[in-house]
């Protein structure tokens, strides 16, 4: 799995929700019983996870904005530095699937 493959995922995943509002973002993700907006966090602090392994540091949480309409944000960023620690190929194909499944439910 490449960084260009990861970067695919996150734009797919962000074309589909940048222009969401609230109430959207609020609603339940499919087949669950999380906000799709708590579902995309969980996305964001397991791309921060991964790329807090890479570096060989330790885990930190990443902050729950109080303005949900940041989040393809944030999933940008994460992803963008996942692919700056020049992570091996299996952790990039571990996030690239982790968005691809999160995408699968929004």
């Amino acid at each position: 799995m490449s960084a260009v493959e990861l970067d695919r995922a996150v734009e797919l995943l962000v074309r589909q929700v940048r222009h969401w509002q609230q109430p959207r973002w609020s609603a339940t993700a499919t087949g669950g019983n999380v906000s799709r907006a708590d579902l995309v966090h969980r996305l964001v602090q397991e791309i921060a996870n991964l790329c807090a392994d890479a570096e060989g540091g330790p885990r930190r949480a990443v902050p729950r904005l109080d303005n949900d309409l940041a989040l393809p944000d944030q999933l940008r960023v994460v992803a963008a530095d996942l692919v700056a620690t020049a992570a091996p190929p299996e952790l990039l194909a571990r996030a690239a699937v982790e968005v691809t499944a999160t995408r699968d439910v929004l």
